[in-house]
């Protein structure tokens, strides 16, 4: 069987939501001076009730958004499915709840913050949103929870339990996340340039943030974006030779070689230490294909590889890849074939092949 995506839909710290043409945001790109990337907010207004927003966290009116522009795309109105992941949840309500209990010396909470910080209250919303009561569910699964989400819906096209499905990677970014995660080494201490952030040689990438929602299919349609040929995960190879055999093997079992593959787009960010490991494929096993990096755009988070899937098949669709992202060209035919390989902490791996219809 093959899973196609119907439609997509992405908000970023660059144009990715307002254009009618998917890729126009990335031809001239947004730089940013310093250690963080914040997301361009469209005008949700558009999209939710005024009413409603004021209720609405940072990270679920993108994640919302997002999804009913992915549902307008693909000319659908109600989904089969509603599949998320998220490795943050609600931080900016984890935050309030948190520092309410410290100001309030844990006596008189108002609820409203727990409630809405759970991790699968993007899911939710939007089914409530959409009066949906289909099948719901939402992966937190740190640096693989995107990944758990589109492998759940492979099963459940696969098993014709639904068709249809929407599914999404969202995580936000606050300013105590951030300070957080900068002290533990995540993200750099000295601003630097998005555009030239691979020219840095300093541990630390620079903090990201967006939601990116796909509606999935197994009908086949010349609307259609893409063919979401096959995807894996790993956990903590032993080291770059493992991953190189584990890419092999990815690709055979599908009956490719490397020299098939048209483009290969990784989840380079800029860190010194976790970038070695693309350095060092990018010399052997990927030394003849052409590459793309996306961190640079979006930022570092643990769900950000559902902005290099929105690249691909937008990539795949146009039959163009913007220069922005180019690492190396070689080849000047549209790509047909993409494998994108990212990993997160050198313990989160994933690769996935995307295809032309």
């Amino acid at each position: 069987m093959n899973i196609y995506i119907r439609s997509s839909a992405c908000i970023s710290p660059q144009n990715t939501f307002g254009s009618d043409l998917a890729l126009a945001g990335l031809t001239d790109v947004i730089e940013y001076n310093g250690t963080r990337l914040k997301a361009i907010e469209p005008d949700y207004k558009e999209y939710v009730d005024p009413k409603l927003l004021r209720r609405m966290s940072h990270v679920v009116k993108m994640g919302l958004t997002a999804a009913l522009k992915c549902l307008r795309s693909g000319d659908a109105e109600m989904p089969g499915a509603i599949i998320t992941g998220t490795a943050y949840g609600g931080m900016e309500d984890t935050t309030t709840f948190l520092t309410r209990m410290i100001q309030l010396d844990e006596d008189m909470l108002p609820p409203t913050a727990f409630i809405q910080s759970t991790h699968n209250t993007v899911a939710s919303q939007i089914a409530l949103f959409l009066k949906c009561h289909h099948y719901n569910n939402t992966f937190v699964h740190k640096g693989i929870s995107f990944e758990s989400a589109l492998l759940d819906a492979i099963l459940l096209l696969k098993e014709k339990e639904s068709d249809n499905i929407l599914v999404g990677g969202a995580d936000e970014m606050t300013d105590t996340s951030f300070t957080i995660l900068t002290r533990l080494g995540l993200y750099k201490r000295q601003p630097v340039s998005n555009l030239h952030l691979y020219e840095t040689k300093s541990n630390g990438s620079i903090g990201g943030e967006g939601s990116a929602f796909f509606l999935l299919t197994d009908k086949a349609s010349e609307n259609n974006l893409a063919e979401l040929t096959a995807i894996t995960t790993i956990y903590k190879p032993t080291d770059v030779k493992d991953i190189e055999s584990r890419v092999m093997l990815f690709l055979v079992d599908h009956f490719l070689e490397m020299d098939d593959i048209d483009l290969v787009i990784t989840g380079k960010s800029g860190d010194a230490g976790n970038d070695d490991i693309y350095e060092q494929l990018n010399r052997s096993l990927f030394n003849n294909t052409d590459l793309v990096n996306y961190k640079h755009l979006s930022g570092e988070f643990p769900t950000s590889v559902a902005f290099a899937l929105w690249l691909a098949s937008n990539c795949i669709k146009n039959k163009m890849v913007p220069e922005t992202v180019m690492e190396r060209k070689t080849k000047e035919r549209a790509p047909k074939r993409i494998l994108i390989y990212n990993h997160y902490q050198k313990k989160y791996h994933s690769f996935m092949l995307v295809s032309a219809i």
